[in-house]
């Protein structure tokens, strides 16, 4: 039998649970964002001709990119930080404050990496 649960998608939404709540959703946005790109990366490749490199320009546009480049940074940083936890479990017990390590080595990794996407992309 079955779970039933009575919770809208917006209820979802407005969630304010612990910390590692947040990562867990970005870290499967993560995923689902690295699969779009080879989803379309492949698509592309397969029609080719004038329909392909406008699929191509869709993933070479800057947004894309650095979309791109958030979902693997952070599901790469984020899934390091799991590893860590599985191989050393005494260490859940920190794991808000690994959770805060985490976020102090993706802003400025991830802030230097947009800058140079945005410095390419818009021309500068």
């Amino acid at each position: 039998m079955g779970l039933k649960r009575d919770v809208s998608l917006s209820t979802g939404l407005r969630y304010r649970g612990p910390g590692g709540y947040l990562t867990f959703i970005l870290h499967r946005i993560g995923g689902l964002g690295m699969a779009v790109l080879i989803a379309v990366h492949i698509l592309a490749s397969f029609i080719g001709g004038k329909l392909g490199a406008g699929i191509n320009n869709i993933y070479e546009n800057w947004a894309f990119q650095a979309f791109v480049f958030f979902c693997a940074l952070f599901h790469a940083i984020n899934g390091f930080r799991i590893t860590l936890l599985d191989l050393f479990p005494k260490m859940l017990e920190h794991q808000s404050e690994a959770i805060w390590i985490e976020w102090a080595v993706f802003i400025p990794l991830y802030g230097l990496c947009l800058y140079v996407i945005l410095s390419t992309g818009l021309g500068g």
